[in-house]
């Protein structure tokens, strides 16, 4: 309980410093919308369904890059402005982490769902599954974008951050689903001992 305490603090510490004179505030209030209603739909389902830490941990990371993108915008993030100078690079990559972050997050919280509910029976098809839902996600989140965009005009132009890129759809669910591979590679043995020290 510390962790989840201490995590939800470090939070709202960031969403405070992040509605502080951001770039653009309707830029702001579209980037952070998903971290704040990912908080709050875990803090109304934590008495019922208690994900492990590992998936408390992920969220919190992936909502740092959801703020910190909405208080820059995606394309104006410094520490990226430098990637872009050091390495010569076209335009400001950071959207490229927040993707990368949309479907290796949500493919973890999708392992735990279908593993706890024993949704799948034949765990062969699991890592599969786990990635066409990351997939799924990530295109619907591209059909908001563009949605956003084509109701609001010049306003969801930095929401929608393609930065004269004209692939920048394609490219964000090319490392969504980057991200969630890497995700069942690198954290599907660490997640499985977490499993096992919990109830369903």
């Amino acid at each position: 309980m510390k962790l989840i305490y201490t995590l939800l603090a470090l939070i709202i510490l960031l969403l405070i410093w992040s509605a502080i004179n951001p770039f653009e505030y309707f830029t702001w209030f579209l980037e952070v919308l998903p971290a704040i209603i990912g908080i709050l739909v875990l803090a109304f389902t934590f008495n019922s369904f208690r994900f492990t830490n590992l998936i408390y941990v992920l969220v919190f990371v992936h909502c740092i890059i959801l703020i910190v993108g909405g208080h820059y915008t995606y394309a104006e993030v410094p520490w990226f402005d430098w990637i872009q100078e050091t390495f010569n690079q076209t335009r400001n990559n950071y959207d490229k982490l927040g993707h990368f972050a949309q479907g290796f997050v949500p493919a973890m919280i999708t392992r735990e769902l279908l593993l706890r509910k024993n949704v799948v029976e034949k765990k062969g098809w699991l890592h599969f599954i786990v990635v066409c839902i990351a997939l799924a996600i990530s295109a619907a989140y591209e059909f908001i974008e563009w949605g956003v965009s084509l109701s609001t005009g010049e306003g969801g132009d930095s929401f929608l951050g393609t930065q004269g890129y004209i692939w920048d759809t394609q490219s964000d669910m090319l490392y969504a689903t980057i991200g969630a591979i890497t995700a069942l590679v690198l954290l599907s043995k660490t997640h499985n001992k977490q499993l096992k020290e919990i109830k369903n």
